[in-house]
């Protein structure tokens, strides 16, 4: 961590010290960089420097979507980086830049779970928001500040004398020394213009004489009119650049003509190579001039090993540029225009952007604005940047270009903001009926815009309306557009409980985009089908759907695209139904090496999900609500329907617990009634219901919701939602009447349920459910299948999630307590820990409660070194 003032050399020092290292990404920071899409974009890229492969999976989940998980994206890149068999060093240069709390909280995930071989080098005029404290505790950091950097008297000697050739007294050093405060960009300016002094005792005489008075003047006339002195201090770098206007006066008075024109018209640019500088200019020196301006040590910051790009020092640039515009602001628009022609002709298309803006060359901007966005391959592009080039444009510029009516309303949208967005898609949709050739692909992304508004906005017939529109409009081999209608109206028909509609138009928008060639949108609603069919009963039908999309990716040579880590969990949901624990740990497991890079963005909350359900199974109802807590703290929102919510699936707990008050409470806070109108997003509530009904003994209630409940799943084809009601209504006949006035729906329940295999239905009902099933098998009803769930009801409790045994423990450590346990190895505060697995203070001191009693030790040395005897950690 480096942090100083402007001038200091901060990059410098970085530069010159990482020279020797192999392994070296560099990334040179700037205000927009603070959106979050933009910074995991360079960094990536920089990274890629390195090695290719690095991050390859993380850019295109930023590519293909219009938010961004941080943890997510970094977990990914952090996996990368530790499959490295190398140390290598990534700098973060001109962090203040950012001034982002977002990137701060990146950077510091990133510097928590950063694998060893790793090395973060922050360069900063300000000290950054991240944790320092704590790294300091650990030895985990090396600080340098101003004071570190400045030069001291001999230092000052050495670059003076023998840096520069100057054969300067220890008097004429010491004053420049101590009125520059050993600033470097200070004397380096000097230095350059004491080289081309005849009088050098008199320019001392003058800068330690009349222009500190000058500068003393400044900067009390400041302090007369501060209110705040802290602030003042804190601001205090202005007097520094007061003293470099001068100097920068001075150097550039004693420079050639031509190098001062090139110092001033290149100012304009961020960085800059020499043929940019030569089509800025009209020079054609620019080869030259730079190794003249590297070689005089002229403040040029190499931005690369090659020394082909080059930045200005800030303050320096700051001080040209203001030059520029104040002797030659008639130019500095063509310079901004030269810039944006060559910039563009060599691919820099958002430096173009820019540098047209400020040209005010609109039409110029609007065009490549225009060219950055593609409605067919980036419908999901960074929106904040492209937003703020869009708000930079006179509004009749975008009228005039549907295009960019159409992409605004596209990137408003992408980031959440809703108003004007009907506006601008209008806009777009009248200035493209007005054209002269109507180009069906843009009709269609209007009526796209709008059915996915529709989807947002909740208006489900909207939604399915405009995105058939837009099938109407796309092109028979438009096969992206057609791919985005399919979703849409997959998605609205799942909210109207249209199971089938909703599985054929999802299916025919992921085949619509495997032929666009697109294999992670192709693969993307795979686990929208398979919990479709889950719910029609059809658990193999699920099943194919996994293991055929999981084929399909192998087959694109993406085997770890995003997305596999779900088909993962989704097999191991299924294969635990089914009874076979082997493989349901077989894929759970996988799913757990595969992790977040190779996962959509809810993979955390459906991971948590399948452990809860596991728990649940085991009769761990604690270790259940454990999970489902930590499922709703990385609840990651989608526009997909929610069926089975959170609230309703800890009140099925709490019956089971017994806990019938808080259940109660749950229902009233829902609304829910025995008499409310039935649809299929509310059904899984529903059936919580009855269950409660069922446990507070409202016999008739739990009978009438019972009934009206299986007459609306099979009408709606939800035989996977019919099982479960038949098993209630066979339990409550079961208790009210015996054994055998619950066979007749328990019989119909297992005709349904043995083609597809099910086993944890029936065996997570209790004592009371294998009641019955001793029952039909008396009866001789459906004898081999009952034989065979009678069996699991008398298989061991087998953990589907890894866990750590031992002949010397009383008890097995669960996943999570292995996790506490080896947190607190690593020498984690409980505090620290909690934050780090985002769970509350006191969910750690009750893990490290149970931790301590299944090791039989009462402290925390005592429980690493047992767990390290016994192999645990």
């Amino acid at each position: 961590m480096i942090s100083a003032p402007a001038g200091f050399g901060k990059t410098t020092l970085v530069s010159e010290w990482l020279s020797a290292k192999p392994r070296v990404a560099w990334l040179s920071l700037e205000q927009a960089d603070c959106d979050i899409q933009r910074f995991f974009n360079y960094l990536i890229h920089a990274l890629q420097t390195l090695d290719s492969s690095l991050g390859q999976t993380a850019l295109a989940t930023l590519d293909a979507l219009s938010t961004v998980n941080t943890e997510e994206l970094l977990t990914s890149l952090i996996n990368d980086l530790s499959t490295l068999s190398e140390g290598v060093f990534l700098v973060l240069d001109d962090y203040h830049a950012t001034n982002s709390d977002v990137v701060d909280e990146a950077v510091e995930f990133l510097l928590e779970h950063s694998p060893p071989q790793f090395h973060l080098v922050i360069t900063s005029r300000t000290v950054p928001n991240l944790p320092l404290p704590r790294l300091r505790v650990r030895g985990q950091i090396i600080e340098l500040n101003a004071g570190d950097l400045r030069f001291m008297p001999d230092e000052a000697a050495g670059f003076f004398n023998r840096v520069m050739g100057l054969n300067l007294s220890a008097e004429d050093i010491s004053t420049l020394e101590s009125r520059t405060e050993g600033w470097i960009a200070g004397l380096q300016l000097a230095a350059m213009s004491l080289q081309k002094q005849a009088d050098v005792a008199g320019f001392i005489t003058s800068f330690s004489g009349g222009h500190q008075v000058a500068l003393d003047y400044l900067v009390e006339e400041v302090l007369q009119k501060q209110a705040d002195v802290a602030g003042f201090i804190t601001s205090f770098s202005g007097g520094h650049q007061v003293a470099l206007d001068y100097l920068v006066e001075e150097v550039l008075q004693k420079q050639a003509k031509d190098i001062q024109t090139f110092l001033l018209q290149t100012s304009i640019l961020e960085r800059f190579c020499a043929p940019l500088c030569d089509a800025v200019t009209n020079l054609g020196t620019g080869e030259a001039t730079l190794d003249y301006l590297e070689r005089v040590n002229l403040l040029l910051v190499p931005l690369d090993h090659e020394r082909r790009w080059y930045r200005y020092h800030h303050l320096f640039a700051d001080a040209l540029r203001a030059r520029l515009y104040k002797t030659q602001a008639d130019l500095t628009a063509e310079l901004h225009l030269r810039a944006s022609r060559w910039l563009e002709q060599h691919t820099f298309t958002a430096e173009a952007i820019h540098h047209a803006l400020q040209a005010t060359a609109f039409e110029r901007a609007a065009r490549l604005i225009e060219s950055e966005w593609s409605v067919v391959r980036k419908p999901n592009f960074q929106s904040q940047p492209y937003l703020a080039w869009l708000r930079a444009l006179p509004a009749e510029i975008i009228q005039q270009r549907p295009v960019l009516s159409l992409s605004y309303g596209w990137e408003m949208m992408n980031a959440g903001e809703l108003d004007g967005v009907k506006t601008r898609l209008a806009d777009a949709e009248a200035g493209f009926r007005s054209a002269r050739e109507q180009d069906p692909i843009y009709l269609a992304s209007v009526e796209n815009a709008r059915g996915y508004l529709g989807l947002v906005n909740q208006m489900t017939t909207q939604a399915i309306h405009h995105a058939g529109r837009a099938m109407e409009y796309a092109h028979p081999k438009d096969d992206y557009s057609r791919g985005i209608s399919g979703s849409i109206q997959g998605v609205a028909q799942l909210r109207l409980g249209n199971l089938e509609t909703a599985y054929d138009k999802l299916a025919a928008s992921m085949a619509s985009w495997q032929r666009a060639g697109n294999v992670m949108f192709g693969v993307s609603m795979t686990f929208v089908l398979a919990d479709i069919r889950t719910v029609q009963g059809r658990l193999s039908d699920a099943i194919y759907c996994y293991q055929q999309a999981l084929q399909y990716v192998s087959s694109q040579g993406q085997p770890r695209i995003k997305g596999a880590a779900e088909f993962h969990i989704g097999l191991s949901e299924l294969f635990r139904e089914q009874g076979n624990t082997a493989k349901a740990q077989q894929h759970l497991q996988q799913s757990l090496e595969l992790g977040e890079a190779s996962a959509l963005l809810d993979w955390q909350y459906r991971l948590r999900l399948a452990q809860a359900r596991a728990q649940q199974s085991q009769g761990d109802f604690e270790a259940a609500l454990e999970f489902l807590d930590e499922a709703e703290q990385v609840y990651y929102t989608t526009s997909l329907p929610i069926t089975q919510p959170l609230a309703a699936m800890k009140a099925r707990i709490w019956i089971h617990q017994g806990k019938l008050a808080e259940a109660a409470a749950w229902a009233r806070a829902q609304g829910l009634t025995v008499n409310d109108e039935l649809n299929y997003l509310r059904e899984y509530e529903h059936l919580t219901l009855a269950r409660l009904l069922m446990a507070q003994q409202r016999v008739d209630d739990a009978a009438k919701l019972l009934l009206r409940l299986l007459a609306a799943a099979e009408t709606g084809g939800r035989m996977g939602s019919a099982l479960e009601i038949l098993l209630l209504q066979a339990l409550q006949s079961h208790t009210l009447e015996g054994t055998a006035a619950g066979l007749a729906p328990l019989t119909r329940a297992l005709t349904l349920a043995e083609p597809e295999g099910y086993v944890r239905l029936f065996v997570d009902e209790g004592r009371a459910m294998k009641q019955l099933l001793l029952g039909a098998k008396a009866q001789g009803i459906l004898p081999n299948y009952v034989s065979k769930l009678l069996t699991a009801f008398k298989t061991p409790k087998q953990q589907l999630v890894p866990s750590a045994i031992s002949d010397d423990l009383i008890e097995a450590l669960s996943p999570r307590e292995l996790e506490v346990l080896q947190l607190i190895a690593e020498g984690l505060s409980n505090q620290a820990i909690a934050k780090r697995l985002s769970l509350s203070l006191s969910t750690i001191k009750g893990h490290n409660r149970n931790i301590f009693g299944k090791l039989l030790v009462q402290r925390r040395t005592e429980a690493v070194a047992k767990a390290r005897a016994l192999s645990l950690i």
